[in-house]
């Protein structure tokens, strides 16, 4: 599968599986070696200040975590939960809510997946960052839970 089709592959997933994700208007901007990257449009997000709510920022940090893990396990059957998380509001946002998931290393990432191999449910710590204009407005991590 190409790289446009499994973004719009994980786009879709999100909008049928999770009702929140498409009243959000959330898109799936991009997924590498290094983050995924998901975004939504103010207009849908906001407060009553005309920033972005709280709850739309947590609910989109948690999506790009739920997304990072969803892309690289491959495994369309498995259930994604989190553990816990913690949030931190630094700054309000003003336009487009755009949440990065900053990937693991690579020896983070293999031992989480074998562990989900030999268990069938592995535990992992994700960071997500919600930045606008060159600054971090919202620090997001959360214990997912993969379970076959």
């Amino acid at each position: 599968m190409n790289r446009s089709s499994l973004l719009l592959e994980t786009e879709r997933f999100f909008h049928e599986k999770i009702p929140l994700a498409r009243a959000m208007g959330v898109q799936v901007e991009e997924f590498d070696h290094t983050h995924l990257i998901l975004t939504a449009p103010l207009e849908e997000n906001h407060n009553h200040l005309g920033t972005a709510f709280g709850g739309s920022l947590s609910a989109l940090a948690t999506l790009a975590g739920y997304g990072l893990l969803w892309l690289e396990l491959e495994d369309r059957d498995c259930h994604i939960v989190v553990r816990n998380s913690s949030i931190s509001y630094r700054r309000p946002v003003h336009g487009q809510l755009r949440a990065i998931c900053h990937r693991p290393t690579d020896d983070v990432l293999a031992e989480f997946k074998d562990t989900f191999r030999g268990r069938s449910k592995a535990r992992i710590v994700l960071r997500v960052t919600i930045e606008e204009a060159g600054h971090v407005c919202v620090d997001f991590e959360a214990c997912y839970v993969a379970i076959r």
